[in-house]
């Protein structure tokens, strides 16, 4: 299990640890949501990746696992309105902030995917770049992350199937961007990205 190396070195040197992983940072509809976890280093979880690697069911798969023998973990959904007030890194950062604050074990290092760090965990943070296909932690929070926001995206597919939420899960495909040119702005569109913005002359 190649993600634990890494992880165990940490752990050696500071102890507890969390990984923080986000999913939904592109897309034109649905929330950004980060997930935080702290895995029990005694119950690997084999199969653990990047979850943009792995199969939807696999995802699924991992999940019940992780949710069911982590120490604990924390998910944190970030509204479209949100990130259009104050911006999608914001918003990420934001998310990654309340997420690893509302873990019931408190962490003496997180680790983040990515190169940025909130400024609420500065201090007991380290940000690795593709750090969901290096370390198991932030591998545990991105299949979270990922799954939870996918089943956010097949319920606004339920609401509205003409966006075919259920498949793009928010992304700018051409269909999607099809449907928003036909059907128009919905409440769960991100107001403040370019493609929804040049439409707001037609749906005003």
């Amino acid at each position: 299990m190649p993600l634990y190396k890494k992880e165990k070195i940490f752990y050696k040197e500071f102890g507890i640890i969390a990984g923080v992983d986000e999913a939904g940072r592109g897309p034109l509809a649905g929330p950004v949501v980060v997930a935080a976890v702290i895995l029990d280093l005694q119950k690997k979880i084999p199969g653990l990746n990047d979850s943009k690697k792995l199969s939807e069911k696999k995802r699924e798969e991992l999940y019940e696992i992780i949710t069911k023998e982590a120490i604990c973990w924390e998910v944190k959904i970030v509204s479209p309105e949100i990130i259009d007030e104050i911006n999608i890194l914001q918003a990420t950062l934001f998310g990654m902030e309340e997420a690893v604050l509302s873990l019931n074990v408190k962490p003496n290092l997180c680790l983040i995917d990515g190169n940025k760090i909130p400024k609420k965990l500065v201090g007991f943070a380290k940000a690795i770049v593709k750090g969901d296909a290096k370390i198991a932690s932030i591998a545990a929070a991105s299949i979270i992350a990922k799954v939870t926001r996918d089943r956010i995206m097949l319920k606004l597919h339920e609401q509205f199937p003409n966006y075919n939420f259920k498949q793009n899960k928010g992304y700018p495909t051409k269909e999607h961007i099809a449907a928003l040119d036909e059907y128009g702005i919905l409440d769960c569109h991100r107001k403040s990205y370019k493609p929804i913005q040049q439409l707001t002359l037609k749906f005003p």
